[in-house]
């Protein structure tokens, strides 16, 4: 049995995606620190803890989507001012009022769902099933998590 040696070209259209999500991420991760540290109100207790849960989801989804930019011959980003050059999402300061926060999280969130979608579609195009497979659980979990936080304000 012969063994074939694969081409190694970098898909650089998926990395510079990737590489955008990164971005994205490593902005909404910094977002979601600050609502956890600033929020006050009467819905502090609840919302501290939510958005250390979110921010530390957000922290491991960043590591998965850097690790897979590697496993495709891709180079993640990886110093801030990377991030901030490539980033569509805003950074979002001085925000302590949980009910403002929340509604920060949800469109953030909504954002970073058509971009996976976007990528998903793309690496069902491309038959990058590692790729497919990443980002359909990330956007089951995402959109969960706006539907609890829409629950949430109604």
């Amino acid at each position: 049995m012969k063994t074939e040696v694969k081409n190694n070209t970098v898909d650089v259209l998926l990395v510079n995606e990737l590489n955008q999500f990164v971005a994205d991420l490593q902005i909404h991760y910094q977002n979601l620190r600050a609502f956890h540290w600033n929020v006050k109100g009467n819905m502090f207790f609840v919302l501290h803890a939510k958005f250390e849960e979110y921010y530390t989801e957000t922290a491991e989804v960043i590591d998965e989507v850097a690790e897979r930019i590697l496993m495709v011959g891709g180079q993640p980003l990886h110093a801030f001012s990377d991030y901030l050059a490539n980033a569509s999402l805003d950074e979002i300061r001085n925000v302590t009022d949980g009910i403002t926060a929340v509604k920060y999280v949800i469109a953030q969130s909504e954002l970073l769902l058509e971009q996976m979608n976007k990528i998903q579609a793309d690496a069902a195009d491309r038959a990058d099933e590692g790729t497919n497979a990443l980002f359909s659980g990330l956007i089951s979990n995402t959109e969960k998590r706006v539907w609890m936080l829409r629950t949430f304000l109604a």
